[in-house]
């Protein structure tokens, strides 16, 4: 049995309508196009990085910034952001981190030990000043390190992106 002419025309057209959409947007469309790509990984929190200048020998100013590098941390912790605080001494502050002329001495143990993430720092010309106007040298705190100037430092961590707060 034969088919009529039309009908194989009919089937024909119909089998074209169907495949020629799907070759051109094979031929279109880039190699690996198709291929789910994974997931973007969540994005980790920022590190929230704060300096907290100190210039001043006043322990009621000393106090209020170990408050804050004591109590800022925890707000952070409890939000699982992660958060570094640099603690920069110079002119009279340095006294905060002097071994024989802290008042707040105990305290910085205690900040030390809650607060890894956060660094102490002196400014070296302030405490080579202290030493040549005292005529002996000057001992500081355990975990304090130096820098050229304690100013310089600060600058360097603002331009960093480090936030800042005044004492």
């Amino acid at each position: 049995m034969r088919l009529p002419f039309r009908r194989v025309i009919k089937w024909v057209g119909l089998a074209l309508t169907f495949t020629v959409p799907l070759v051109v947007t094979l031929l279109l469309t880039e190699p690996g196009s198709a291929v789910s790509k994974p997931e973007a990984k969540r994005a980790l929190p920022p590190v929230h990085r704060l300096v907290l200048p100190i210039n001043s020998d006043d322990p009621t100013t000393m106090r209020a910034l170990i408050s804050t590098s004591l109590n800022l941390p925890k707000y952070y912790q409890e939000r699982n952001e992660p958060f570094m605080i640099e603690v920069v001494a110079y002119n009279a502050g340095v006294h905060m981190f002097r071994a024989d002329t802290s008042p707040v001495k105990d305290m910085l143990q205690v900040v030390r030990a809650v607060n890894p993430n956060i660094r102490f720092v002196v400014c070296d010309a302030t405490k080579q000043g202290m030493q040549r106007s005292e005529g002996r040298p000057i001992t500081l705190i355990d975990n304090v390190d130096l820098v050229p100037s304690g100013p310089g430092r600060i600058i360097e961590l603002q331009e960093a992106g480090w936030s800042y707060i005044r004492s």
